[in-house]
């Protein structure tokens, strides 16, 4: 048997000096200490039990009603992200149960389908609140949603009280504020190293681009297959951090990968066939806050007690949280007629 207690001194015995030692975790509310689990994974426990959790699995990473089921979801996003920090964290003998926690939940906040939901929800705030939408594109950010998530949502209203450490990298794994711990800055890097090379895959599957299609400059640092480019991607960064006191790429990896993001926009976020039916997402997201803009009743009950009386946070936190196929048959339901049936004879 291990105690938590074993399990602290071990980190304080074999882990970096710059990692984040579990024991000295800090809580907004306090918190009986576990037996057996440190704070951080106590942390990754309540994550993975939580509904926002279940419900990435039915959310959309960047393909709308992908006909195959291989293409990725938020969740298969969210275990990528999780199993490359890991990786990074372990090899740089930093905290991996901080790590693992903070990409588990980086993503809790983010809506249905995609970007073009989190864009949908940011016009819908803007108009609300009488704002140019083009002056505040970002009034809705998925990261400041994951962490209302986690401190209010989850839990019925209650939060699942989540160390400090892993709130600080959820709001900060996006943005140009990087997280304070090391672990929490593996995660904001993971992320895109996660979600180019996947979206990549994805767009392989789905025939939209060619491996040949992708710039040559970035097949002769990164390699010419996805398990390549992961692989460089992660060496480099764990090779370049080592000893430091900070989370770090080599320029020349950093700007082949970010030469690689800048063609997904090109050829796959902004161009492809396969993003055909966003403004259709877009139109459902717009009606459905909309709709229960005027319907604040129809709001279920636990959104309406945690939104402090403001009827916007409590539509704006149930619509977020809606998965894609639950939108959609909302939508259906407020606005599409259905058929019926009259028994009686004319």
């Amino acid at each position: 048997m291990i105690t938590r207690e074993q399990r602290e001194q071990s980190e304080k015995l074999t882990l970096s000096p710059y990692a984040a030692l579990s024991c000295n975790a800090t809580r907004q509310k306090t918190a009986d200490l576990d037996p057996y689990r440190t704070a951080f994974q106590r942390d990754r426990d309540r994550i993975l039990h939580c509904k926002s959790f279940r419900r990435l699995s039915h959310k959309t990473q960047v393909f709308i009603a992908p006909e195959g089921d291989h293409y990725r979801t938020r969740l298969t996003h969210t275990l990528e992200v999780a199993q490359i920090s890991r990786s990074i964290a372990v090899a740089l003998n930093l905290n991996e149960d901080l790590a693992e926690a903070i990409a588990l939940s980086h993503d809790l906040g983010h809506t249905p389908f995609g970007h073009i939901g989190e864009e949908a929800l940011s016009e819908c705030l803007a108009r609300y609140n009488n704002l140019d939408s083009s002056l505040h594109p970002e009034l809705y950010r998925h990261n400041n949603q994951s962490l209302r998530v986690v401190d209010v949502i989850e839990n019925d209203g209650r939060g699942l009280n989540l160390t400090n450490e892993v709130r600080d990298g959820i709001i900060h794994h996006t943005g140009a504020e990087r997280a304070q711990t090391l672990e929490g800055r593996i995660v904001a890097t993971a992320d895109r190293i996660a979600y180019v090379n996947h979206d990549i895959d994805d767009a392989l599957r789905a025939g939209i681009i060619t491996e040949q299609m992708l710039p040559k400059s970035t097949h002769d640092l990164l390699g010419n297959s996805h398990s390549e480019r992961i692989t460089t991607l992660v060496s480099d960064m764990i090779n370049t951090s080592d000893g430091s006191d900070d989370i770090k790429m080599s320029d020349v990896i950093w700007d082949a990968m970010t030469e690689l993001r800048s063609f997904l926009f090109t050829n796959v976020y902004l161009r492809s066939t396969a993003k055909l039916e966003e403004p259709k997402a877009r139109k459902l997201i717009i009606a459905l806050f909309d709709y229960y803009i005027e319907h604040i009743d129809e709001v279920p009950s636990e959104y309406r007690q945690i939104s402090g009386g403001v009827d916007v946070v409590a539509v704006t936190d149930y619509v977020a949280g809606m998965t894609d196929r639950y939108a959609t048959a909302t939508f259906q339901r407020l606005f599409i007629p259905s058929g019926w049936c009259n028994s009686g004879r004319s």
